[in-house]
């Protein structure tokens, strides 16, 4: 099964397997320079490492909240320590776009392993005046995290905050924004095998920046986001404060719980409530090409996901292959085969599902195999590696579909991935629990009444420029192509799928900030503004797509 499967869990799980540099294009983000914060007092930002890295070697034991001689072990540039500064700098970049020669690089990087480290770093920032990328070691398609569009940044890289705390009798966890999904599992599962988290399926995907940005997973239809199992937190705020959830508010607490922590403070964990998975769960992959009726397949798909058991979930990935396009059906049941195959023989009977196509297993068994490995074969400490990625140049957009496309757009859909030929396309089905949730309880509000995201995906290796240039067009291509088939008013967008595409802050904070702002999060963003101008007036967290401040009236 191994051999048959990795293909396919590959496009999922996009296959980053081990770091590389290489040759490419200029990855700068599009777009002028962020606002620069107008509150802050000091010299202002130096693009000069050696000055910068002098000046905040000076700054951090007049912030820090108590004496502390390791602050040069954390701090790193290009020209005191260049060669502790390339290697952090490199271990966690998933984007070959975003890692070549002409990419922007931090001026320093700190690399905080304890809150009063990076109590000390917001406030030595603010006073030397650069801005702050915030980092937690996940996949980051536009480098949000770790590149600017302004002249001067620092990096605050959180990996060394990678502890999981899991508490079984109060249904638990502690997770520190620099811990992976890996590690999430594979501590639930030492403590617990009835116990699960609904997030990702990629085990390296970073823990602060699914969750804050409202990460999902293959349990999405029977316990909805990520976000909705988020209890309490613990941040450092633009104050150099540690504050929990008590201490920071509910409007705040509500803020990083889907719109991304780092327009609005730097968090150190998340406190989750775990759910309750069964002894046995069931995948299963089945794929069809256009020959094969797949087009009918997905027609019936998308007439009964958003109503069938919430125990299943079914994926669909939709790739170009010469001549025709396959389509893959990925799935996991929260149940055994049996049940499985009495729910899809009534339901579902399209698909074509047998006894032999469906692999059961524990839950932990069922997140190896959504992470790529042979889970007959393959022990849950894989999912503690952290370099385990196969690092491609990559681009990724989004959309939801609100009206089931009829079988000629899907047809029309499949000639124009055979057109184009190098974008696929996922489907993740919503329903469940997901029409149950209201769109205001969290900042992520495409739930009800959307019957599934898709998911554009390309991934190159081609280290030409005009390879680069090609793709990135390709992508553009296919979702103007998909215009009529998706969400209007606005057309909605995913935020852990970042995508400058659909907008960046060009300088004038509000006005271009809406732009994105009310893609990603529709009639929350107000609220977001509002959270943001409360806690942050100065804007001193801000990034390509932050949560602008409100436009001060004259």
């Amino acid at each position: 099964m191994a051999s048959v499967m990795f293909h396919s869990l590959l496009f999922i799980c996009f296959s980053y397997r081990s770091l590389s540099t290489g040759a490419g294009p200029s990855p700068a983000p599009k777009g002028p320079p962020g606002s620069p914060n107008p509150g802050l007092k000091g010299p202002g930002p130096s693009s000069d490492p050696s000055s910068v890295y002098k000046s905040f070697l000076e700054c951090l034991p007049t912030q820090s909240p108590q004496p502390d001689p390791s602050f040069p072990s954390i701090v790193y540039s290009s020209t005191t320590n260049s060669s502790a500064y390339a290697k952090t700098l490199q271990d966690h970049i998933k984007n070959r776009r975003y890692n070549v020669t002409s990419t922007p690089k931090p001026v320093i990087i700190v690399t905080p392993s304890k809150e009063s480290h990076v109590q000390a770093v917001v406030l030595c920032a603010k006073k030397l005046g650069i801005q702050i990328k915030i980092r937690s070691g996940g996949h980051d398609y536009e480098a949000v995290s770790y590149v600017s569009s302004e002249k001067s940044f620092m990096l605050l890289d959180m990996f060394n905050f990678r502890t999981v705390d899991v508490n079984i009798p109060a249904e638990t966890a502690v997770v520190q924004v620099g811990a992976q999904l890996g590690d999430l599992y594979y501590r639930i599962w030492e403590k617990s095998k009835v116990h699960g988290f609904p997030a990702g399926a990629c085990p390296t995907v970073g823990a602060g920046g699914h969750i804050s940005g409202a990460g999902y997973g293959t349990m999405i239809r029977k316990y909805g986001l990520t976000v909705d199992h988020v209890i309490d937190a613990k941040i450092v705020d633009v104050n150099g404060k540690v504050l929990d959830r008590k201490a920071m508010g509910e409007d705040l607490f509500w803020a990083i719980r889907g719109a991304g922590g780092s327009s609005f403070c730097v968090i150190l964990s998340f406190t989750v409530k775990l759910v309750t998975v069964p002894n046995v769960t069931t995948v299963f992959r089945i794929e069809k090409t256009v020959e094969q009726n797949a087009v009918d397949t997905i027609l019936k798909w998308q007439s009964i996901m958003p109503t069938i058991d919430h125990d299943l979930f079914i994926r669909v990935l939709l790739q170009p292959k010469k001549t025709t396009v396959r389509a893959t059906f990925m799935s996991l049941f929260l149940g055994d085969s049996n049940r499985l195959l009495g729910l899809m023989s009534k339901t579902f009977p399209e698909l074509g599902l047998k006894k032999e196509d469906c692999f059961e297993g524990s839950w932990i068994q069922s997140a190896l195999y959504w992470a790529n490995f042979d889970f007959h074969k393959s022990k849950p400490e894989i999912l503690l590696e952290r370099h385990s990625d196969i690092v491609k140049f990559l681009k990724r957009k989004s959309d939801y579909v609100q009206t089931p496309i009829p079988k000629a757009g899907l047809t029309a859909i499949m000639n124009k991935l055979m057109e184009i030929g190098e974008v696929g396309l996922v489907f993740n089905p919503y329903g469940g629990k997901m029409s149950e949730v209201p769109a205001n309880a969290t900042p992520m509000p495409h739930r009800a009444g959307n019957l599934y995201k898709i998911q554009y995906s390309l991934n190159w290796e081609e280290t030409d420029p005009k390879a680069t240039e090609n793709n990135l067009n390709h992508g553009k291509t296919m979702f103007e192509f998909m215009t009529n088939y998706v969400s209007k008013n606005p057309r909605g967008a995913f935020i852990n799928y970042r995508d400058f595409d659909i907008g960046v802050n060009s300088g004038d904070g509000f006005n271009s900030g809406k732009v994105y702002g009310e893609k990603y999060f529709k009639g929350n963003f107000d609220r977001l503004v509002k959270v943001k101008t409360t806690v942050d007036p100065d804007n001193f967290f801000r990034n390509e797509q932050s949560i602008p401040t409100q436009t001060k009236k004259a």
